[in-house]
């Protein structure tokens, strides 16, 4: 066996690290002189630049880079020298001492610094300028990152990232050794961004069988929530005990026992729900397999649906007995235009009947309809609440109707854990509710809301059915809009002569109708054509940031969003934000930066928040908010972003995981959202996810300018092809009158 060869050097910077897999490019001081730095690859999984690193390995080189050093393992070494202890309490590494508190407190204690720190941090008050909660907070800082350290060497050899090290001893503190080690899918369910596949190689190196039931069970509730992820809010029985035994590689027999106990579970533990629904499109039933949440919400926005719409009460009685052609009339008079028949049917709907859903197409009128809707209600001294499930979509909502609108997270005043302060219990005050946006309302958001509105009370969904469903699992609106549902509905299909004049419309319709769009002589829709796929991502890049802003004097981080089909590949959403980046927000030595995994974020970066926390902002942050960061403290190592509600939210360090730049996002993200001008990357490398209702939803984002890039064929593609199946959902079933367990 080759003995592996010993380093010793200072971590100076790191050039590079994937988060996912803790692979490291880092550049380390060895002492050696002249300011000579070695490059060391690997995983340097919590290495923080200024500390002291043992690493052992082998030399190698690179055609490229040159000499190099892929280091197998490494310890840290507290610094012995002033000058290096200095530079490694100025790292950063402790949270609330930068270079100045750094320089401060080695001046006071020399080498006996770090022993000062460990041993009697009380004594950090003797430096001046330092007080009691700064020194409190000093001396909890480091007994934090010594906790983490251990956490991190423990799970180095499972190839864990860093930033997850940090979140399970955040979930488990000291006790997160025992339950990595003895409860290791746990990990799965408790902590964000642990995966079964992580906590199943965990588990693997603490010696639990490969044919356990416990890991039968958890990767059965894994195959679920993969599905829930993919939109369904069930599977069929037979495709979940495929699907994981394809992931568990185990006896098919195991699966199926292990599933019963779930089953038995059921409910009121931490198992499935099992029932007997119609297969996808009304087929033959099947057995469907709920997890417990997402059954819950589907029996219980049926029934909280048909409970509105069989209310007694009524709080837009008014409009019982309203003389139609006189309101109507008035409301002409009010707003300078007269509604189409179509508007004035959903209209008479809105307010006369409990629940009912507007959808239609861009330029058919349905924000006009919507003002009407609020314009008369008001006339009747009505409660109105306005909400749209996105920032932006609340903004717009705001600014069409002359009332106050927010984010549905914010009207319901959802609380850490995902529980609302407004219920069936405590419901909305409010005559009438209408949502904007409603094809983003997923299955636990829409139960949410709708148990918040008050018997007798009125609710709107206002929505474009053909665009992509919810982020989330279920698809409420099309499962509102269909046959046999009892919520009654108004479809929009004329499209007025003034939007008719736009190209983005136009196109839109043609794309929705099976149709390619007219790419020459209009003056708001082009086609840049390029068919290599990496050429199409520079394209797209300077489009978006020189071209556009250049030519129609739009600001090219407020104004122009890039939408992308997909995240990966060359003109994916995620090699397109480094290079607009690049482009828009460059590295400059004035400009405060921090690398995080793959990312580095800088003040002035436009990002999205990735994941829902509950515990951040005044009412959570959702998945899909957008911001621009807008400070960078290292000293207290805390980024600080402006969202789109003109909230300030702060991040520490350790948790910006949860954010991804959003110079460019999936058409998916861009859901509810609307941008003076897109930006539209249509390659063949993204071929399977080329869509009509994709570009279709692309396309809609946009108020005054589409740019397509790519190939025709591409193009052609996305035009051709219908989003293939239904999502798994009963909704409709459970909606339909007559409707039964089968």
């Amino acid at each position: 066996m080759v003995q592996l060869a010993v380093v010793e050097g200072v971590l100076e910077r790191i050039t590079y690290a994937n988060e996912d897999s803790g692979y490291t490019v880092a550049r380390v001081d060895t002492g050696r002189g002249g300011g000579d730095l070695l490059t060391v690859v690997g995983s340097l999984l919590g290495a923080q630049p200024g500390e002291s690193l043992r690493m052992e390995g082998r030399w190698g080189s690179h055609p490229q880079y040159g000499r190099q050093f892929t280091v197998e393992n490494y310890t840290t070494v507290l610094p012995a020298t002033i000058q290096g202890i200095r530079r490694y309490l100025g790292s950063g590494l402790i949270k609330g001492v930068g270079p100045r508190i750094a320089d401060r407190i080695v001046g006071h204690f020399g080498t006996d610094t770090l022993d000062v720190i460990e041993k009697e941090p009380a004594r950090l008050i003797e430096v001046p300028g330092l007080g009691p909660k700064r020194t409190r907070s000093i001396g909890a800082a480091w007994e934090e990152q010594k906790a983490i350290k251990e956490v991190m060497v423990f799970l180095q050899g499972v190839g864990v990232s860093t930033s997850i090290a940090v979140r399970i001893y955040k979930q488990y503190g000291d006790a997160s050794i025992t339950v990595v080690r003895e409860e290791p899918y746990r990990l799965a369910a408790d902590v964000w961004g642990i995966g079964f596949l992580t906590a199943d190689r965990i588990a693997q190196s603490v010696g639990i069988p490969h044919d356990s039931p416990e890991r039968a069970k958890a990767g059965l509730r894994h195959a679920l929530s993969q599905s829930t992820d993919q939109g369904h809010c069930f599977l069929p029985e037979e495709q979940l005990i495929a699907d994981a035994v394809k992931l568990l590689q185990v006896d098919t027999g195991l699966v199926i026992d292990c599933l019963a106990e779930l089953a038995e579970d059921g409910p009121d533990g931490a198992g499935v729900v099992r029932e007997r629904v119609p297969g996808p499109d009304g087929g033959e039933p099947v057995t469907a397999v709920y997890l417990v949440p997402f059954h819950r919400a589907e029996l219980s926005l049926a029934a909280q649906l048909t409970r509105l719409l069989k209310a007694p009460d009524d709080r837009l009685a008014a409009f019982r007995d309203v003389q139609w052609d006189k309101a109507l009339a008035w409301l002409a008079g009010r707003t300078g235009a007269e509604l189409a028949p179509e508007q004035q049917e959903a209209v008479r709907l809105a307010l006369t009947s409990k629940v009912a859903v507007l959808t239609g197409g861009p330029g058919c009128g349905k924000s006009f309809t919507v003002r009407s809707v609020v314009e008369l209600a008001r006339a009747k001294k009505a409660k109105v609440v306005l909400a749209a499930p996105t920032g932006r979509a609340a903004k717009r909502l705001a600014e069409l109707t002359g009332a106050d609108a927010s984010t549905v997270h914010r009207l319901l005043e959802l609380k850490p854990g995902g529980d609302a302060a407004y219920d069936r219990d405590r419901p909305l005050d409010a005559d009438l509710v209408v949502v904007d946006e409603a094809s983003m309302l997923d299955l636990l958001l829409a139960n949410k809301l709708v148990k918040a509105v008050a018997p007798g009370a009125h609710l709107l969904l206002v929505g474009d059915v053909d665009q992509l469903p919810s982020v989330g699992a279920g698809e409420v609106l099309r499962d509102l809009l269909a046959p046999g549902s009892p919520v009654p509905a108004v479809r929009l299909t004329r499209i007025f002569r003034q939007a008719q004049q736009s190209g983005v419309v136009t196109n839109a319709h043609r794309i929705n109708s099976g149709v390619p769009p007219i790419t020459q002589g209009m003056a708001d829709f082009f086609l840049f054509v390029e068919e290599d796929t990496e050429e199409a991502g520079r394209l797209t890049v300077d489009v978006a940031a020189r071209r556009i802003p250049a030519r129609f004097g739009l600001d090219p981080r407020r104004d122009v969003q890039v939408l992308a089909p997909m995240h990966r590949g060359p003109a994916g959403a995620g090699t397109l934000n480094g290079l607009l980046q690049q482009a828009v927000t460059p590295a400059r030595p004035d400009l405060p930066e921090r690398r995080f995994g793959g990312r580095v974020f800088r003040v002035g970066d436009k990002v999205t928040q990735i994941r829902n926390n509950y515990e951040k902002g005044e009412n959570g942050v959702f998945n899909g908010t957008v911001g621009v960061v807008t400070a960078l403290d290292e000293v207290e190592q805390r980024l600080t972003v402006r969202t789109d509600e003109d909230e300030e939210v702060g991040y520490d360090f350790d948790e910006l995981d949860e954010l991804a730049h959003a110079y460019a996002v999936t058409i998916h993200r861009s859901q509810g959202s609307e941008y003076p001008a897109v930006v539209i990357p249509v390659t063949t490398g993204a071929w399977m996810m080329l869509q009509r209702n994709l570009l279709y939803t692309a396309v809609t984002r946009a108020k005054k300018l589409v740019v397509l890039v790519g190939s025709r064929r591409a193009l052609g593609q996305a035009v051709r092809t219908v989003s293939a199946g239904r999502r798994c959902t009963a909704l409709d079933f459970r909606l339909a009158e007559g409707g039964v367990r089968l």
